[in-house]
């Protein structure tokens, strides 16, 4: 089997190679060629080398999405995109990536299969941005995709493509509404969600960490263990029981960030608290106030698709997979 990663540099590209690499046949057969796609040339797990084409590619360049659509992987997990903060400060740069980049690499998969038959597995990250307000208490796949940003509008255009090119038969698609990732390892990126991670990440590392928003601001969380679940699941998915309505809203945790700081309490104690600097960002809670915060994902539960159930188990799966197991 051949698997097309692209976006394999970013976080969870990074973490669905890994796992891909650590145990063999989760996509139901083995992986026989893998190519990893991003901005910049993507690490290569010691598992894969025999086997994995790193590259360094613009999906939204001229010939780029046509060069990998002629190499017909049988799955594509397409994670590229830049961040809504950046979609939001670029809106050139937004669309060209995050919509122009997509609606390439659908038409190429297309064009490549009208000189003899080829229909790939698509499997999109979309975003739970796609919702705008106001919202109802619970939001269900029925409610409007209404996005008030740059970016939830980029994804989802890019959503209804997805359905559209999988109705015409040109590749078999499907589309996850992700939650906010968290907690994501690393240095903070210009997402404006990000201080949902830092708020414990940094506590959790020792180091000092600011709290841009109210400690009464609601949100909709995974773990990164879990996103990487939910492309995996969806790779390997009778999509059959899917049906027409090919973009789903992955399960996930509502939770205020005093939740949050609650729960991070009881796993790291009260000197990891205090190193939460309250600092009010107007543009930051004016984003987040329009941000959805609760959603009933029972149709992707009813699928297979899990999730986390408290923030405790999200903080020790971070301490889990990239503190070593200790704080």
């Amino acid at each position: 089997m051949h698997v097309l990663v692209i976006g394999a540099a970013g976080m969870v590209g990074r973490k669905l190679v890994e796992r891909l690499a650590a145990e063999e046949g989760l996509l139901g057969v083995g992986v026989s060629r893998l190519s990893l796609v991003d901005i910049v040339e993507p690490p290569v797990p010691a598992a894969f080398t025999e086997i994995a084409t790193p590259m360094a590619m613009d999906l939204s360049a001229p010939g780029s999405a046509e060069k990998l659509a002629a190499a017909r992987p049988d799955i594509v997990f397409h994670l590229a995109a830049i961040v809504s903060g950046e979609a939001e400060a670029d809106f050139e740069k937004g669309y060209r990536v995050n919509l122009d980049g997509t609606r390439a690499l659908f038409e190429a998969i297309r064009l490549e299969g009208q000189t003899e038959p080829y229909r790939p597995r698509v499997v999109f990250a979309s975003s739970i941005a796609v919702f705008g307000a106001p919202f109802p208490d619970r939001i269900g796949d029925e409610f409007f995709a209404t996005p008030l940003t740059s970016y939830g509008t980029q994804k989802a255009i890019a959503e209804l493509l997805l359905s559209d090119y999988s109705r015409r038969g040109f590749f078999d698609g499907v589309g996850l509404r992700l939650p906010t990732i968290c907690i994501r390892p690393g240095k903070p990126n210009k997402a404006a969600s990000g201080f949902f991670s830092n708020i414990l990440r940094e506590p959790l590392a020792g180091q000092e960490a600011v709290l841009p928003v109210e400690e009464d601001v609601r949100h909709w969380f995974a773990s990164p263990r879990a996103a990487v679940g939910f492309f995996i699941h969806a790779a390997t998915l009778d999509l059959s029981r899917v049906g027409p309505r090919r973009n789903l809203t992955m399960p996930g945790l509502s939770a205020l960030v005093g939740e949050q700081i609650a729960a991070l309490k009881r796993v790291a104690g009260e000197k990891a608290v205090k190193l939460i600097r309250h600092e009010p960002d107007p543009t930051i809670r004016a984003i987040v106030a329009g941000w959805p915060t609760n959603f009933d994902a029972r149709r992707a539960e009813g699928l297979g698709f899990a999730a986390e159930n408290s923030f405790d188990d999200i903080i020790r799966i971070h301490i889990e997979d990239e503190l070593g197991g200790a704080i």
